[in-house]
Formats: structure tokens, C-alpha cells, sequence
């Protein structure tokens, strides 16, 4: 049983809902929807989404915006129990652990400030997007509306493009482009492009996006094979294998979740926003990284993490070795 805002009264919606759960213990949530009457033509049908009533004639303007607005207009659905823990947020835990992203990103934005300092400050555009992507995610998960979902999606697309137009290693930009401002201006056509045509088949965005993620790992792969810096090597060990249990959780949550059903722990989404922010933070500082070497090598970039080097885990930065006020100290 499914039961939503959509359904009129949000507690009483809820109130079935729980019923329906305890009838079934150990499942976390119900994988059938119920079909509304169907009104003969010409006659006042429901709109179990709005709780409102419509002619069959169709919706005006204002009626159309309200509905991808609207709870649970997504198709998407992830494996966490709908409406657990609160009437008015889907899905729990996948909202409170899309904050995680408000926890991180302040951090990165202080570890990278002395290498954007001398590279760049477009680089903290990174970090500052990924906020937007925790804001979006939780918003989505809350209400798992279809603008939430395309939120959601969107801003991490342009997340990726901005880590492509700064830090894409010039050595492997195609033969007819020739400096990064023209790289730069192609990736963003081809966002603009990517971003319109993802209204097109909603449910295929997240999908691509993970291709996105195979051709990045693909990419350092490459970088990696000439480095010999123990600490950089360590890092993207760190960041591949992060990124392997993060993906893993994503896929178990979205094709296995009638297993994680019987064992009525249906959070791995949630994990993977965790999982997968810590990875985006070892792997672009690793990427950051060799980026420093490559276009300011007078700055003598390094790795240490923080907040202190001798830790076996941490959060990494890069310090540059080349002048002694960029260093920071655990």
C-alpha cells in the first residue's frame, strides 16, 4: 500500500500506511500501488495527487505546475519505508543524510583555499555547487517530487561540468582543441544540451550521470599510472575504494531492494550520499592535486590530511610547499 499528501489528509494517509506495514512485519515498504476509480467520460474524476477534482478535458497551466510539484510525482521511489518516521518528509533517512553534504563542503572549501588562492578561486565554484546538491537531494527525498528529482540531478550534472571545464588534464583534451577556455566553452555547451534533453526520459538521468563517474575514474586511472608519489597513490586508493562501496550501495538499493526488504534495512541510499561525498573529497583533492603540479609546479604542491598528518585518516589537502604562508600546520 502506498499512501501520500497526495491521498488528502496527510495523517490519516499515514495512519494506513502504518497499519498496512505492521500487517507485514518485517517488510519496509510495499511494492504495489492502488489504482483510483476510473470516472466514466465527461465526469468529475479525483486527482489523487492533488487532492483536488478535474474535468477529463485535461489541465489548465497552473494545474500542471502544481503537479510536478507535487509529492511523489517522481517515478522514482528508493527501497527506504515511505513515511516512517514523519508525515510530511518520504523518506527519512535519505533527506537527513543529504545534510551530510553541508558538513563536507564548508571543509573542502577551507582545505582547497590556499591552492584555488593561487590557481584559481572558479575552483571553490566546486564545493559551493555540491552545497546546492545536499539542498536539492534533501528536497527531492522529502517530498520525491519531480522537480526535486530533476534538482537533484541537474545540479550534480553541473557539478561534473565544472570539475571537467577546471581540472580536466590538458595532455588529454582532443587534437582541435588547443587551450582550456575553449574546452571549457564545448563542456558547456554540452551541458546546456545534456540538461534540456534530460526532461526527456527522466528516469534514464541518474544512470548517466554514473557513466559520468566511469569515465572519471577511467581518466585518473590514466593520470595515475605515471605517479610515483606514495601519498597520491594512497589517496586515489582511498578515493576508488570509496567510490566502489558507494556505487555498490546504489545499485543494492535500486535492483536489490527486495532482499534488503527481508532483512527490513532498506537505507543503503541513504549511505550512499555519505559514502559518496567523502569520495568526491578524496578524489578531487587528488585531482586538484595533480592539477597544482601540472599548471603551478613553482608552488611545490603536497599532500598531507587534516587535521593532522600523522592520522591514518583524515581529510586531504594540498599544501604549498613554495611559500610558507599557504601552509598549514596540525
Amino acid at each position: 500500500m502506498t499512501c501520500s499528501p497526495r491521498d488528502g489528509d496527510r495523517r490519516d494517509c499515514s495512519l494506513r500506511h502504518r497499519r498496512a506495514r505492521q500487517s507485514r512485519p518485517g517488510a519496509c515498504r510495499s511494492s504495489t500501488r492502488l489504482n483510483p476509480p476510473v470516472a466514466p467520460p465527461g465526469a468529475e474524476q479525483p486527482d489523487w495527487r492533488l487532492g483536488r477534482t478535474r474535468r477529463m478535458g485535461g489541465l489548465s497551466s497552473s494545474e500542471k505546475m502544481a503537479e510536478v510539484f507535487a509529492y511523489e510525482s517522481s517515478e522514482l521511489d528508493w527501497c527506504e519505508d515511505n513515511y516512517k518516521h514523519s508525515d510530511h518528509v518520504v523518506e527519512y533517512f535519505n533527506t537527513m543524510s543529504s545534510f551530510f553534504f553541508f558538513i563536507i563542503s564548508p571543509i573542502m572549501l577551507y582545505l582547497l583555499h590556499p591552492y584555488a588562492k593561487e590557481r584559481s578561486l572558479a575552483i571553490h565554484m566546486v564545493w559551493v555547487m555540491m552545497i546546492f546538491v545536499g539542498l536539492f537531494s534533501a528536497y527531492f527525498h522529502m517530498t520525491l517530487s519531480f522537480v526535486g528529482q530533476m534538482l537533484d540531478e541537474l545540479s550534480i550534472l553541473w557539478v561534473l561540468a565544472v570539475g571537467y571545464s577546471i581540472w580536466f588534464p590538458r595532455k588529454l583534451f582532443p587534437s582541435f582543441i588547443k587551450d582550456r577556455s575553449t574546452f571549457s566553452r564545448i563542456v558547456l555547451a554540452i551541458t546546456v544540451i545534456t540538461s534540456v534533453s534530460s526532461f526527456i526520459k527522466p528516469t534514464a538521468n541518474a544512470y548517466a550521470l554514473n557513466c559520468f563517474g566511469l569515465h572519471l575514474l577511467y581518466t585518473l586511472v590514466i593520470e595515475m599510472r605515471c605517479c610515483t608519489d606514495q601519498k597520491a597513490l594512497h589517496l586515489a586508493k582511498l578515493s576508488v575504494a570509496l567510490w566502489v562501496l558507494a556505487i555498490s550501495c546504489w545499485i543494492s538499493d535500486r535492483f536489490g531492494c527486495s532482499f534488503w526488504q527481508q532483512l527490513n534495512f532498506c537505507y543503503l541510499h541513504g549511505i550512499w550520499h555519505i559514502l559518496i561525498v567523502m569520495a568526491v573529497a578524496y578524489a578531487s583533492t587528488l585531482v586538484a592535486y595533480l592539477d597544482a603540479s601540472y599548471e603551478i609546479p613553482y608552488s611545490l604542491p603536497g599532500l598531507q590530511f587534516w587535521p593532522c598528518d600523522k592520522w591514518a585518516v583524515g581529510f586531504p589537502q594540498i599544501v604549498l610547499k613554495g611559500t610558507d604562508k599557504t601552509r598549514k600546520r596540525c
